[in-house]
């Protein structure tokens, strides 16, 4: 995903499609200013890595390649999931190695970091486009008191939370730098049953569900759903 302002993304394309006329691609819309960023978690610092795929791109080196594969991989392995991957880095010399898994571990979303100051950068329309994949209404359901139920339920409501925080912290940071915020999530009115992670049923009904949203024009939500209900 290349878009005219940097474009998060975790993991945007098969691993397979990587080739070197993509990786090429790439090079030529990063010098054209454009930035596709992708996200992954280094287990051994405990810390989010955003990776400027365009950069790695253009850079020339031998090894780019197979490094944007890798963190197409890592940015995709759930951790106890999918395996995690291993990347060879150096630092003042010395060669390490770090393993990489899913940017969720930290944060569900970005979208550049903090740090960045856009508006000291030469003046360009930006906006931000943002599709979670989550619904943001609270979700019921009947705890029974036992161990495993009550962590398993407690975990998903800290995932829950999690990804609402980053919605609020994406929103702050927008409108500290002028960028428009503009956020599709799932909505109260999508029922479908979900019997477990990766249910064709449920996923087809998901697309249906998102593709007649589109149709219709989807009204994109100028502010997280957790402002808008203190208003």
């Amino acid at each position: 995903m290349v878009g005219a302002i940097p474009a998060a993304v975790k993991s945007g394309l098969p691993v397979g499609c990587a080739n070197a006329p993509l990786l090429a691609a790439i090079a030529r819309e990063y010098q054209q200013g454009r930035l596709l960023l992708i996200g992954t978690t280094d287990l051994d610092a405990e810390r989010a890595n955003i990776w400027n795929i365009g950069a790695i791109a253009a850079s020339g080196n031998p090894g780019a390649l197979d490094l944007v594969r890798k963190v197409l991989r890592a940015s995709s392995a759930v951790p106890a999931m999918f395996q995690p991957v291993m990347i060879d880095v150096e630092l003042d010399g010395k060669a390490y190695q770090e393993l990489h898994v899913d940017d969720g571990a930290i944060a569900q979303m970005f979208l550049y970091p903090s740090s960045v100051h856009i508006q000291d950068i030469a003046h360009r329309e930006r906006r931000v486009y943002m599709i979670r994949n989550a619904r943001e209404d609270p979700q019921w359901a009947d705890v029974e008191p036992r161990t495993l139920t009550i962590a398993g339920r407690a975990i998903v409501s800290m995932i829950h939370s999690g990804g609402s925080n980053d919605l609020l912290r994406i929103y702050f940071i927008s409108q500290r730098d002028g960028v428009d915020y503009n956020l599709a999530y799932i909505g109260s009115d999508f029922s479908a049953p979900k019997p477990g992670y990766f249910d064709r049923g449920y996923m087809n009904a998901l697309f249906d569900y998102a593709h007649q949203q589109a149709r219709r024009g989807y009204p994109w939500q100028k502010e997280p759903p957790l402002l808008a209900s203190q208003r």
